[in-house]
């Protein structure tokens, strides 16, 4: 589906946008951090937009096009935090993504 692959994309370039500077970033002056990021963060808009637009079109509510962008967020995050930062994964991670996994079938049970 080409929302979900949309919001996929823009959830890597938002990741890195807001996360890339606490490995090896921190020494940079914040204002230089913060346009770097708004930078990254641009392209992030190119598929996020289109991807809601898309899903909304398709009869998706804003709520579910919210709800599995965040589900999506915390994957990627998910990921890019065990990757790229080094951070463990523990149970609690494992936890916290089943209760979103929960929000998302409850916000799609029943739809048309």
């Amino acid at each position: 589906m080409p929302t979900i692959a949309l919001l996929l994309v823009s959830n890597i370039f938002m990741t890195f946008a807001w996360y890339w500077h606490l490995k090896g970033g921190m020494t940079r002056p914040l204002l230089l951090v913060i346009l770097m990021s708004w930078g990254i963060a641009l392209f992030e808009y190119c598929f996020a937009v289109p991807a809601n637009r898309l899903g909304y079109a398709s009869g998706w509510s804003a709520g579910q096009l919210k709800v599995v962008q965040e589900v999506i967020a915390l994957g990627i995050f998910g990921i890019f935090m065990v990757t790229y930062l080094g951070e463990p994964v523990n149970w609690r991670h494992a936890g916290a993504f089943l209760c979103l996994m929960g929000a998302v079938a409850f916000l799609f049970w029943g739809r048309n």
